[in-house]
């Protein structure tokens, strides 16, 4: 993403979630890639009709209230329903590229805690939104607005991305361990 020049420069956050792992597991983690080391691991919701305690079902479409795989590039911070909130563009085609359109933005919500998954077994869920726990929603936001990288991945869920690409990556590894020696 960076070398497609979809990223800012000056971010150097990567957000990821792993929907492999259920909703009572802390299943996002933000990234300081300039400083390597984890800013945030935390819980985090996914849609309502992707499944109960774990994810399965995905989709793209408007109003399926399910989360979206893939790559996104976050963007400004605004006041919803939802309170503060950090717009999402998704960039996989066919998996994410409606999320504006859908209104999937990253929030804070009161069934994001460990307590609604002890009095409920589970987290709640949002309507296809990466919904994020009260007490930390703000410094998340704070920490990777204006054009980071979020991942969300689930293993085989027939998700593939141009941009996941290995010769690439290594390929800019290396020049970045030349670079550096």
């Amino acid at each position: 993403l960076k070398q497609a020049g979809r990223l800012s420069e000056h971010q150097q956050r990567l957000t990821v979630i792993d929907f492999d792992l259920p909703s009572t597991e802390k299943r996002l983690w933000v990234l300081d890639l300039a400083e390597h080391k984890v800013l945030f691991h935390t819980l985090v919701a996914h849609g309502h009709n992707s499944g109960e305690n774990e994810a399965s079902n995905f989709s793209n479409t408007d109003q399926s209230n399910m989360s979206s795989l893939g790559f996104y590039v976050t963007g400004q911070e605004y006041q919803g329903k939802h309170g503060r909130s950090l717009r999402l563009q998704g960039l996989d085609e066919g998996f994410n590229t409606n999320a504006a359109a859908r209104s999937v933005v990253m929030h804070g919500a009161d069934y994001v805690s460990e307590a609604f998954i002890k009095q409920n077994g589970r987290l709640g869920r949002s309507l296809g939104c990466p919904a994020l726990p009260l007490d930390q929603y703000a410094q998340i936001i704070d920490a990777v607005h204006g054009g980071s990288c979020l991942f969300l991945n689930k293993s085989n869920a027939g998700y593939a991305s141009k941009y996941l690409n290995q010769e690439a990556a290594l390929a800019a590894l290396a020049a970045e361990a030349t670079t550096a020696s």
